[in-house]
């Protein structure tokens, strides 16, 4: 059993915008579709996000990931923190 939240869309527009993912087949379709939605700064902090994850669960210390991703041990924290009480979302793809 996991102790994972679960995340319901609050209104329509949110509800719309994970449909939207749902309709991509590509990873080229989900790269400009996010490239539309998100500007250049906000597709690579995302970007690092992912990858913090990904290196949090292969056992990096989070001071190690912020010099390699050159980042603050905070924003590492912040990303622990969802990675391991989140809703689960970060396991699904990592997976």
């Amino acid at each position: 059993m996991s102790d994972f939240q679960s995340y319901k869309p609050k209104n329509q527009k949110e509800k719309e915008l994970c449909k939207a993912f749902l309709k991509l087949k590509t990873v080229q379709e989900v790269a400009n579709f996010l490239r539309d939605i998100l500007t250049i700064k906000e597709f690579e902090e995302f970007s690092s996000r992912l990858e913090m994850a990904r290196l949090l669960k292969k056992g990096w210390s989070y001071k190690k990931i912020a010099r390699e991703l050159k980042v603050s041990t905070t924003t590492v924290t912040r990303t622990a923190h969802w990675l391991y009480h989140g809703c689960g979302g970060y396991d699904k793809v990592l997976k």
